[in-house]
């Protein structure tokens, strides 16, 4: 709403009052749109172009220009098709301001008003703009208080009151207290106006200070400061005039571009000051001050307004000092003002001056006739203040707030019967879930009971499956004993065998013989390499692992050219691929030997003659992965899971019909896992058979 610089404060001439109350929320300060009321915030996006649309508005309506203004806003805003709830109030605010105060069309004031309050029609949105749906009722009272509907108006008012309360918001009370304070003047209750304007000045202080603030609170200080002028209190009143100039200078640097506003708050002080002293009888003083007054506000563009009401005043002086001359010239000089301003009370004191003048001059026939236009306007503005004075604005108010505390009751009362519903309820629900609890606990009882025979039983059951674990295992080291020591006692005559066959296998035997010769030389290293296989199977989780620094690249290199001559005979050929550096590992040297020979042998065996073997070990974070590989009858799908098991049945023939047992993979995978590390297969009829071993780095060099 664009600030109305003739409609600022309370300005008191000789033997009337002239009330102009300022309802505005927002004011422009040189083009600049000032939020006050801690307005909700709005998205930059769609805030910011529409602002500069009300700036502009604002602008023009500050220089006087109220109809290009508001043409300039209705066509602007017929652009923007989805204005937020925030800027439509504004838009509807600026309307009912400029017909309130410029067009004194209460109709259309009111279509505004109604269109600002229609804006809050969900619970949703009356919580989110609770500053805005405060200040639409405000608005709303003010157009019924101007049409003299003063029990709707002070409804209204105290509705937006009630709204301001629970927002939590000084600012928006500080609105609702200016309105009661200006209505008690009027009414002439004026104790409690300067209580009401008190109240609004420190609620003032929650707006911030810009420039509407700002001349809002110098303003309270100079209606206060009427107030207790009216109840001959003029030692506070001129505290208070005092405490507004000295407001006025204090902040004025801060708002410069507005000067000719801030010398108008000067003058309208400097006028209401001069009261205090005509009714001391000081007029020197009091003629001062006037002429100090006139003087600022009847430059081009100030309130010539409040000039004439000031030049009235200067001439009920000049009747006092007994200068009558004086004040007829003054009279006849701001008659054409008063015209202009169009104000009933200031007529009717115009004529009451010019009345006596006449009078007392002798000229009866022309102080009648000014007086017979006295006393019409001066009953005109009694009945229209008849409504205001006999209305009880105070039993209103109180009424209102009975009704809003019996109102608070019977929502409080309905509140504790639904409590007390919902104590019953929750109280049957509590007998309730008491009776589930007792008959739980009951069952629960039997369940324990029966639960512990069961616990019983399965401690029974644990302590029979813990012997019959340990018979096992008992059972399992008397097996690897037996093994051991039958394989051991094997190992010598069948190793004589196999000696003494290969000794004989040269001295003249018949080829008959020499083939039985050479069967029981075969059958004796098979079932010599047999039984050192069981030895070691039975050996290898018993015996603590050795290890020391080994550089794994010699040790792979080792057991290759150990076997590249077994290769050989199967017209085979050793890849090997070693690691660009040397890297150590913490292991037992001779059972990793083991593992690789036995990885190596088995692709040697298992591959066709001519075949190329490849053995390749890499390098991975802080481990190293060997790989031999094949290019043999691979290992089919159904027993891969098999093949590291102790005497496998997945146990096969090699491609020249060498003999498998089924314990090397066994014996490398315990091996391996002995040495925290991971060994796995991967094969495939087409492309042979893939053996992985992971071991973690010892240390690198």
């Amino acid at each position: 709403m664009a600030y109305d610089k003739n409609s600022a404060m309370l300005k008191h001439s000789p033997g009337s009052l002239r009330v102009r109350v300022f309802f505005a929320c927002f004011i422009t300060l040189t083009g600049l749109f000032l939020f006050s009321c801690n307005k909700p915030s709005i998205a930059p996006s769609t805030y910011s172009d529409y602002n500069k649309v009300l700036d502009s508005a604002n602008y023009l309506y500050d220089k006087d220009k109220y109809e290009p203004a508001v043409h300039y806003l209705d066509s602007a805003t017929n652009r923007y098709k989805d204005l937020e709830l925030h800027q439509k109030f504004l838009y509807y605010e600026f309307k009912c301001n400029y017909f309130f105060h410029r067009k004194k069309d209460n109709n259309k004031s009111m279509l505004y008003a109604d269109s600002m309050l229609n804006l809050f029609d969900t619970a949703e949105k009356k919580l989110k703009y609770m500053s805005d749906y405060a200040f639409s009722h405000f608005s709303k009272g003010d157009v019924l208080f101007a049409e003299n509907k003063y029990n709707e108006a002070y409804q209204y008012f105290y509705q937006g009151k009630l709204i301001a309360k629970k927002d939590i918001n000084d600012c928006t009370l500080s609105d609702y207290s200016y309105r009661m304070g200006m209505i008690m003047y009027q009414q002439g209750h004026f104790r409690l106006a300067a209580a009401n304007f008190i109240s609004s000045l420190k609620e003032a202080g929650a707006c911030g200070m810009n420039f509407r603030s700002f001349y809002r609170r110098q303003e309270l200080m100079d209606n206060i400061g009427l107030s207790y002028g009216k109840i001959n209190e003029p030692d506070s009143a001129l505290a208070f005039y005092s405490q507004g100039l000295n407001f006025i200078n204090t902040w004025a640097g801060r708002f410069n571009e507005r000067a000719n506003l801030q010398d108008v708050a000067r003058a309208v002080i400097y006028g209401n000051e001069a009261d205090i002293y005509i009714k001391e009888k000081k007029f020197q003083n009091a003629k001062k001050l006037l002429k100090k007054s006139v003087e600022i506000n009847l430059r081009k563009g100030n309130d010539n307004h409040d000039a004439g009401l000031t030049e009235l005043k200067l001439a009920h002086i000049y009747f006092s000092i007994n200068e009558p001359d004086s004040a007829i010239n003054l009279l006849r000089v701001i008659r054409p003002l008063l015209d202009s301003i169009n104000d009933a009370e200031a007529d009717t004191d115009w004529n009451l001056l010019m009345a006596n003048y006449f009078i007392k001059n002798g000229d009866a026939k022309t102080g009648l006739n000014y007086f017979i236009k006295y006393d019409a306007l001066k009953d005109t503005v009694v009945k229209r203040n008849k409504g205001l004075k006999e209305a009880d604005i105070t039993e209103q108010i109180n009424r209102l707030e009975r009704e809003n505390e019996f109102d608070a009751l019977k929502k409080d009362n309905q509140q504790q019967y639904l409590y007390l519903k919902i104590s019953i309820v929750f109280g049957l629900m509590l007998l309730v879930i008491f009776l589930l609890i007792l008959l739980n606990w009951r069952k629960s009882k039997r369940n324990i009971k029966t639960l512990g025979a069961l616990n019983q039983q399965i401690n029974d059951q644990n302590n029979n499956l813990g012997s019959a674990l340990n018979e096992l295992k008992l059972s399992s080291q008397e097996k690897d004993r037996i093994l051991r020591t039958v394989a051991h006692d094997l190992r010598n005559p069948i190793g004589g065998i196999a000696s003494l066959t290969a000794a004989i296998a040269n001295d003249g035997f018949t080829a008959e013989q020499m083939e039985m010769i050479n069967l029981i030389k075969e059958t004796s290293n098979n079932s010599l390499e047999l039984i050192n296989e069981i030895l070691e199977v039975t050996n290898n989780g018993a015996t603590l692992l050795n290890k020391e620094l080994v550089e794994i690249n010699a040790l792979l290199n080792h057991s290759v050219e150990l076997l590249r001559f077994k290769a050989a005979e199967k017209g085979q050929e050793i890849k090997l691929e070693l690691l660009n550096k040397p890297v150590e590992l913490l292991i037992s040297k001779e059972k990793i030997w083991r593992v690789l020979s036995n990885l190596i042998s088995n692709a040697i065996k298992f591959s066709p003659p001519g075949a190329f073997i490849y053995v390749n070990i890499t390098e991975q974070d802080n481990e190293v992965i060997i790989s031999v590989k094949d290019n043999g009858i691979g290992i089919p799908q159904k027993i891969k899971n098999k093949v590291f098991n102790v005497f496998t049945e997945a146990k096969r023939s090699g491609t020249a019909g060498e003999k498998s047992f089924g314990l090397g993979l066994s014996i490398s995978k315990q091996i391996i896992e002995s040495h925290q590390g991971k060994i796995w297969l991967e094969s495939s009829a087409e492309h042979g058979t893939t053996f992985y071993v992971k071991l973690a780095k010892g240390v690198s060099s």
